[in-house]
Parts: structure tokens; sequence; C-alpha cells
């Protein structure tokens, strides 16, 4: 039986009259879409009209919450006591379904976006308030998370629907989280370098990290940032080294943890 993963992007991310990224491009290419819910970036205009073509596209939509960090772009680290972003993811969580709903979609699935999520996957409380959140608006609903982390763990004890997330574009520090953007080697920019990885950790189940650990892994579905200027490049060159290796790209299936 053939391998098969999805391929996903974070998008909808622009705000007003500012534009982020080439979503249209990347909904042509892409099996699931993870859309800004306002807090971070994106508005209701933005939301609608992404979801919009997703459906048009036959792409996965996914409610994209974030920390109420429209200037920071969702990525400065925030302190907020867990009631109160339980109740932010549920607000943005809620707005997504109803969006989607409007033009003939339906949430699928659920990641965090940024610091929110880069924090959750080394704190299970704070990741445990967030899908509980989620999980209290859209019971069905399938958590996308960063794979072999506190969020994985977390969801197999909620036995919650779950999608292990990996990245084409960035590189792995030994525990499986993030190497920090600041520093160098964080971001990986060559297409045929981000395939390439790609195609060994499918193969593999597991994680290579910049220091050559293999963290093995239920693997479902591999990110591109949609922010990124290399992002269309990046997911076309991931999706036809996927399938050039034999390997099918769509949209995963949710199955619980074991």
């Amino acid at each position: 039986m053939a391998l098969t993963v999805d391929l996903n992007s974070d998008m909808g991310e622009g705000f007003g009259p500012w534009r982020m990224g080439d979503d249209a491009g990347l909904l042509g290419t892409v099996s699931s879409a993870n859309i800004a819910c306002g807090f971070h970036a994106g508005d209701a205009d933005t939301m609608a009209e992404t979801m919009r073509l997703a459906v048009e596209k036959g792409v996965g939509i996914g409610a994209h919450p974030g920390f109420a960090d429209l200037q920071g772009f969702g990525r400065r680290r925030m302190d907020v006591p867990l009631l109160t972003l339980a109740n932010q993811v549920r607000y943005q969580v809620g707005a997504a379904m109803a969006m989607a709903r409007s033009v003939g979609g339906a949430v699928r699935h659920l990641k965090l976006h940024g610091a929110l999520s880069n924090m959750a996957s080394v704190d299970a409380d704070l990741a445990r308030a967030c899908y509980e959140a989620a999980l209290d608006v859209h019971p069905d609903i399938i958590i996308m998370g960063l794979a072999a982390t506190a969020m994985e763990e977390v969801c197999r004890d909620l036995g919650c629907r779950w999608a292990g997330e990996i990245f084409a574009d960035r590189a792995y520090n030994a525990d499986g989280t993030l190497v920090d953007r600041r520093l160098p080697g964080a971001m990986i920019h060559d297409p045929a370098e981000g395939a390439e990885r790609m195609v060994e950790m499918v193969r593999g189940s597991a994680i290579l990290t910049g220091g050559g650990e293999r963290l093995e892994t239920r693997i479902d579905t591999i990110c591109v940032h949609g922010d990124s200027a290399d992002a269309v490049r990046m997911a076309k060159a991931v999706r036809d080294g996927l399938e050039a290796a034999g390997i099918r790209v769509a949209a995963f299936d949710g199955a619980p943890l074991s």
C-alpha cells in the first residue's frame, strides 16, 4: 500500500489592504489550509475569500488561532491566563466555523499559530487548555500539532483526532521542537533541499534533527509556511518530490493516536 501524506500551509494572513503570501497559488498545490482567524492576522473579508478559494479547490479548511498580537504577527510569546486563552481559542474557532459555513465549507482541523504553537509544544497544560477549548466548540475537530512533542501526548490522552505535523522549511532541535527563527539555519529556503528532507522523513516515519538525531513518530502532514517568499516554489517542489517517490498527497483522516 502506497504511503500517503497531507501537505498544508498557513494562509489568510493578510489584514485589510495588506496582503501576505500567494494564497491562490498555494491552494493549487496543498491539500489542507490553516486559515488565520483575526487575532494574529486575517480579518473577516480575508477569511471569507481564502475559505471560498479553498472550497473551490477542494482543499481542507483548518482554523489557525494565535495570540491576540497583530503587530507581532503572533510570534511574540505572551503570558495569558489559561482560562482567557481557552476563551480566545473558542472565539477564533467559532469564527472560522461560521465563515466556512457561509461559503459552503466546513472546518476540519485546528492548528495553533506561531508563539502559541511553540509554547504548547513544550507545555502540556497550555496545549490541553487550547485543545479542550477547540473540542468544546467542535467535538470532531482534528488537532494538527507538532509531531513527537507535548502536543501529541496531550492528544493521545484526550483521545481526540490527530494529525502529526512536520515542517519542510524549518530545522529541528533534538527534542522535536523547531529551531528558533532568530538562529542561523533555522529556515530552509532551498525547495530541492526541502523536498529531499520530506521524502526521507515520510519514508522513515521519523523527524531528522539538525544534530543528526532520528525521532520516530507518526507523520500525517507537512507544512510549508505561506508567508515565505519561496512558499509556492517550496510547496510545488515538495509535492513533486513526494509524488516522484511514490508518496500520495491527500488530506489526512485524523485517526486518533493509539
